[in-house]
């Protein structure tokens, strides 16, 4: 279940990371919703290392 769990963290993780890009390459970016994007990007960074510490990888 953990390895699941991990991997669609990791998914969601990508998927925001191309959402970030696709803003920034908008003409009107905007940064509001980037940084919000990248607050969640980082949370989910965080508890993916915490369940790969918990596993031992």
């Amino acid at each position: 279940m953990q390895e699941s769990r991990l991997k669609a963290l990791k998914n969601k993780h990508e998927k925001l990371e191309r959402h970030i890009q696709q803003e920034r390459a908008g003409a009107a970016g905007n940064d509001v919703l980037i940084n919000r994007i990248k607050k969640e990007k980082l949370h989910l960074k965080e508890e993916i290392a915490r369940l790969q510490d918990s596993a031992g990888e």
